[in-house]
């Protein structure tokens, strides 16, 4: 029976058959390595992601590694990715640590939008909550009642006098213009507001005005500081109020009339 000879003529040394496998094997032949198993790709992937980073923060990112990359890739991969890569990995092993440039979902600017939208939404309803719950009256000021409306010394006394220390906080009673804020005959200083039914409160022998003619402002927002200004017996607040027909009423009733505990 004929025997199948090499193309020398003689039968292949066992030698040198396992000299052509592994010639083979090293020129990348049909005898490749199989692919790493689930869990050490995972690890080497790891590991290529870590070098990427150190990639990226130099100058210029290049498309091979150095030696040292290498050699930390082979570290974080583990005995087994070491092992693998030894064996003849190393091609695949090249292509996944090689670093990779992500690609980033872009923005949708109607979802910007939107959200833009929302947060106005919530916020103008906040203001308005806010609004809604905000006191319309507020009392002038803190103090002690020192004399009343009415006569007083054989002469009309058209207000209230509530007396404190100098520089005590004097506020709007309620939402209205400023009419006037400056000096005034007999007062010193003082600060007239109009308000939106016609009524008009005047705060009197005032230190120090904050506000200027033509502002808005708002029930309990801070208006002047109390002074001895003008015909004064000491530190007090003067408060008057005139009714829409220019008439001047008892400041305690329309106090009182507007829930305010005086």
């Amino acid at each position: 029976m004929a025997q199948h000879r090499s193309h020398g003529g003689q039968r292949p040394s066992p030698e040198s058959s396992q000299a052509l496998q592994r010639a083979r094997a090293r020129s990348g032949g049909s005898h490749r390595l199989p692919a790493p198993p689930p869990a050490l790709r995972g690890r080497i992937v790891l590991a290529a992601v870590a070098v990427g980073a150190f990639a990226a923060a130099g100058a210029t990112v290049n498309t091979a590694y150095t030696t040292d990359q290498r050699d930390d890739a082979l570290a974080a991969a583990g005995p087994g990715g070491q092992a693998w890569l030894g064996m003849g990995g190393g091609t695949d092993a090249e292509q996944l640590l090689r670093p990779q440039v992500l690609a980033f979902a872009k923005t949708d600017e109607s979802q910007l939008e939107s959200l833009a939208k929302g947060e106005r939404i919530s916020t103008e309803r906040a203001a308005r909550e806010a609004e809604a719950r905000r006191p319309r009256f507020a009392l002038p000021c803190a103090g002690t009642i020192t004399s009343l409306y009415g006569t007083r010394w054989g002469v009309m006394h058209w207000g209230i006098d509530i007396a404190n220390r100098i520089g005590t906080p004097i506020l709007a009673a309620a939402d209205g213009v400023v009419a006037e804020s400056g000096p005034a005959s007999g007062f010193g200083m003082w600060v007239r507001l109009e308000h939106a039914d016609g009524t008009t409160t005047v705060y009197g022998h005032i230190d120090r005005s904050l506000v200027r003619a033509g502002q808005q402002v708002k029930a309990g927002q801070q208006i002047a500081t109390m002074g001895n200004r003008g015909h004064s017996t000491g530190p007090h607040l003067h408060f008057e109020v005139w009714n829409a027909s220019g008439a001047k009423i008892n400041p305690l009733s329309w106090l009182r009339a507007k829930g305010l505990p005086i």
